[in-house]
């Protein structure tokens, strides 16, 4: 596999997060969220990535992909690092991309991440989510969390992922890793058992369906602290697809589960730094009195942002609040702030309020 290996070093010298390979074009990877095709290499034929593809396999993942056409997979290069693959077919060809998982542990102060996030992975027993888009740091964030565990205190963390991309080592935990495919069928069947094995700590990669999010609340319910992620925007849109993952006839059961057990989610996006590279803006959700009736009550779910522009005693802050306070500490330019802001307009006011300089306010339109 020198080849792929090779194409997987230039990847991590460059420092590029992931990896695309297609019948027709050249290599590209993604650097600083731009996708830069590397137009001084070859295109790649189809029987290049079919064989790349299927040498990164072994015999049971070659059976699965024959069978299902798709695949999730980890590979690692000595000295070059890990990754998250997925193989899939298009056109009749093979294609594939490679994310680069980071295997240098990352505090959550070194993340860049609010105290409050320590503080929900310090919770006992509840659910804690994690949520953004591909690539927003969610595997990143959830691995500093349960390093934070492993390091702090007594217990047994099991994970379940699909695949397992960043390793752990025992330390004041044991720690248990099963791979969807390789230890257990599915992630159902995994949470239908995990209850059994003794568990202080689960970790479930994605909730995808309304089979996992159920097995998830009854875990959290009988004490577990468990963690999991969700491909949404933000706070409030987290809860409601929780609750629309359900028939109406459940949903109101789905929503005393959730307002008894939810500890806080975490959203993240990532903006392109002033320094260079990428950082995160985080929206954080903290349970309160407030909040959970706001999730309880169908008609005033939509003030769980309210509740959030109000929380900062208990941690809890908008989209618009960290980019404000990155702009404010010189992190991120104004326009990247405004591009990333849930609401514009009402952004724009407050960095008015604020104060800018006449050449920036001029250039991004606040004036």
């Amino acid at each position: 596999m020198a080849e792929i290996d090779s194409l997987l070093k230039l990847m991590a010298d460059r420092g590029s997060s992931d990896l695309h390979l297609k019948v027709g074009s050249p290599p590209a990877i993604r650097l600083n969220a731009r996708l830069v095709v590397l137009r001084d290499l070859p295109s790649l034929s189809p029987d290049a990535t079919k064989t790349l593809a299927l040498g990164m396999m072994d015999e049971r993942q070659r059976q699965s992909f024959e069978n299902h056409r798709e695949i999730d997979f980890a590979y690692s290069v000595s000295g070059i690092g890990r990754f998250r693959v997925n193989v899939f077919h298009q056109r009749g060809s093979v294609g594939m991309t490679l994310r680069r998982v980071s295997t240098t542990r990352s505090s959550i102060e070194d993340l860049g991440l609010p105290s409050v996030v320590r503080q929900l992975a310090d919770e006992p027993r509840g659910l804690v989510l994690v949520t953004g888009t591909a690539g927003s740091g969610k595997t990143t964030t959830l691995a500093a969390m349960i390093d934070h565990i492993n390091h702090t205190r007594d217990g047994h963390i099991v994970t379940i992922e699909d695949p397992i991309e960043v390793l752990h080592q025992d330390d004041k935990c044991i720690i248990n890793q099963r791979e969807i495919g390789i230890d257990t069928d599915s992630y159902a069947d995994a949470l239908r058992h995990v209850v059994r094995q003794d568990p202080d700590v689960v970790l479930i990669g994605e909730m995808r369906d309304h089979e996992t999010v159920s097995a998830a609340l009854t875990a959290a319910e009988i004490g577990n602290l468990v963690f999991s992620t969700l491909h949404t925007i933000d706070a409030t849109e987290t809860i409601n697809r929780i609750i629309d993952f359900f028939p109406p006839y459940q949903q109101k059961q789905i929503r005393l589960m959730l307002a008894s057990t939810l500890k806080g989610i975490v959203s993240l996006r990532l903006i392109p730094s002033i320094n260079g590279g990428l950082t995160p803006a985080v929206e954080v959700l903290v349970m309160t009195g407030t909040v959970r009736e706001y999730i309880l009550d169908p008609e005033q779910t939509y003030k769980i942002r309210d509740a959030m522009e109000e929380g900062e005693y208990y941690g809890m802050q908008t989209f618009d609040k960290s980019l404000l306070a990155m702009y404010q500490q010189g992190k991120i330019t104004l326009d990247d702030a405004i591009a990333m802001a849930a609401n514009a307009h009402d952004f724009k006011i407050k960095v008015r309020q604020l104060g800018v300089a006449p050449e920036q306010a001029a250039q991004s339109g606040i004036y």
